[in-house]
């Protein structure tokens, strides 16, 4: 009987982690491993820009809590990734990538490049496996590290080594195995006496929650604290949502926050912080909430958050074990701000008190995103991209935060179809729908290929300026020339077709229900090109660059 090859046994080692999807773009470096792995019953989505392919995976972890992985090849194919990973270090989603490597045997070889920097430029880290005996334990153990860190590991397997018989050792336990059991974190009493008695003395009291919170199953608590302490709600952006259907929360805390959430947040002296880490945007650069003393409650507190002072008291625990402590606490008292009058604000006032009109034959941004809210339905998976049209796509109430998702951390356009696909693959059996805005699709427009390959349900909703948003804006608020931002609006519904999807020009949104229901019943994949107004600034974009500003001001 022939022995197996080494690949067969990289394939094997990541098998037996689990991996149920993996999303892959081929080369000399990795093919043959790719193939294996594929037949022992590990779902291959081959994209066609090695960048998706780990954005796409980033979507998949995020969503489905587990270890994202994907594959690409040595040299430029690994060097194509270099926007993906630092977007995965911030957003603390555990990767395992298998890049492969140049053939160590070769004095020379045209692909060859020192791949470790660029990967620890990123934030990620780098785990060369060169020592064929050591290579299935280094498989596991990257798994194990990306787990217990939260962090991208990249792979390095020498594609030489890749095609040795294999003769080394039986496969190593999983990490799965390996990882701690250990129990949520529990407050320490006098942290909560302490917290309790700093809630006692305040007036308005926000419970803003993070993603930590998200994880540990917060939400209840939360707003159980809310009711108790007479406390509005909130959510960072990633986490938007977790409180969709309660009329005491303001939505989104931080530069996407609506009008009334401003207004709300500027009156509020006590700030308890659920399980984020106080990030500059979530706070707005400290400006949304800067009189408020702010509680952190994590399990790892920090003093300094990108930047800044973060909060001035903290309080170490598992989010929905520290904030059900401090129900038991905490004195209730009457609902005050809890009103009738704050909630009727919270839910009549426009997240935009001052909407410019569009042009003629043109829509507003916020006419298609409210078209859209009303008539998806409340099952599908939402997926919001970057730049200057997620704003708007951000203020859908009716959405909960495990049906919405947001990665925004390293402020990269051109993500949206990727993250749009790896949620496809995490929910298979669910409708996915992209808001992204021209520029961000055009940048990896070659992906709508992928989706009609693999028979993804896809519905693409491009918000169409004609230009890359955020940049128009911005330059015509110092006086400079913008033609290097507008490029024309492409016909999206032609070049869907194209790739043999379905593909519409939306000119009436009054016609969107029946669209709706027609691609429910179609499924597949699906461009709608709304063409909206390039005059139509979004508030946070004319907060920070109001005309005759300086370049270089603070976005």
């Amino acid at each position: 009987m022939a022995s197996k090859a080494t690949y067969e046994m990289l394939a094997e080692a990541f098998r037996q982690e689990g991996v149920a999807t993996c999303f892959a773009l081929l080369g000399d470096a990795n093919m043959n491993w790719a193939s294996i792995l594929g037949r022992l019953g590990t779902r291959m989505i081959y994209l066609r820009h090695e960048h998706c392919a780990v954005a796409a995976a980033m979507a998949y972890a995020r969503k489905t809590g587990e270890v994202g992985v994907a594959t690409v090849t040595c040299g430029p194919g690994l060097t194509q990734v270099m926007t993906a990973l630092p977007a995965a270090v911030r957003a603390n989603l555990p990767l395992v990538v298998f890049a492969g490597e140049a053939p160590l045997k070769s004095a020379w070889y045209n692909q060859a490049i020192d791949q470790a920097p660029f990967v620890t430029a990123t934030g990620a880290v780098y785990r060369p496996l060169h020592h064929p005996p050591r290579m299935l334990e280094g498989v596991r153990d990257a798994f194990l590290e990306a787990r217990m860190t939260r962090k991208p590991v990249v792979l390095g397997v020498p594609f030489d080594l890749q095609d040795l018989p294999w003769n080394g050792p039986a496969l190593p336990v999983p990490s799965s195995e390996l990882v701690p059991q250990v129990s949520p974190i529990p407050p320490h009493p006098a942290d909560v006496a302490r917290a309790a008695e700093r809630i006692a003395g305040a007036r308005r009291i926000v419970v803003m929650a993070g993603l930590g919170a998200v994880a540990s199953g917060a939400g209840p608590a939360c707003r159980r604290l809310a009711e108790r302490c007479d406390a509005l709600l909130a959510t960072t952006l990633p986490a938007r949502g977790l409180f969709h259907d309660d009329p005491f929360s303001m939505g989104v805390a931080g530069g996407y926050a609506s009008a009334a959430a401003r207004d709300l947040l500027g009156e509020a002296d006590l700030v308890i912080a659920v399980g984020t880490i106080l990030a500059q945007h979530n706070t707005d650069g400290g400006k949304l909430f800067g009189r408020a003393h702010v509680l952190q409650l994590d399990v790892a507190p920090v003093a300094i958050s990108q930047g800044r002072v973060a909060a001035q008291s903290h309080l170490r625990a598992d989010a929905r074990l520290g904030v059900e402590a401090l129900i038991e606490a905490v004195t209730p008292r009457p609902a005050a701000w809890r009103s009738a009058e704050t909630a009727r604000l919270i839910r009549e006032t426009p997240f935009d008190r001052e909407p410019a009109a569009p042009e003629p034959g043109l829509h507003h941004p916020a006419a298609v995103v409210a078209a859209l809210e009303a008539a998806l339905p409340r099952e599908w998976q939402l997926v919001n991209s970057s730049g200057h049209c997620a704003f708007y796509c951000t203020h859908m109430p009716s959405r909960p935060q495990d049906r919405f998702l947001t990665i925004r951390e390293f402020g990269a356009i051109g993500n949206g179809i990727s993250f749009a696909i790896g949620v496809a693959a995490a929910r298979p059996d669910q409708t996915v729908v992209l808001f992204d805005g021209d520029g961000s699709l055009m940048m990896h427009v070659q992906e709508l290929e992928t989706i009609r390959r693999h028979g993804l349900n896809i519905l693409l909703c491009v918000l169409n300026d004609g230009a890359y948003g955020s940049e128009i804006h911005k330059l015509r608020a110092i006086g400079l020339p913008d033609d290097g931002a507008v490029f024309g609006r492409p016909d999206f519904a032609a070049i869907a077709r194209g790739f043999g999807l379905g593909g519409a020009c939306v000119e009436e949104l009054s016609a969107i229900p029946a669209m709706v229901a027609d691609f429910a019943r179609r499924g597949g994949g699906a461009v709608w090109d709304f063409q909206i107004s390039d005059q139509v600034m979004s508030p946070v974009m004319r907060r920070n660059h109001p005309p005759g500003g300086q370049p270089g001001a603070h976005s």
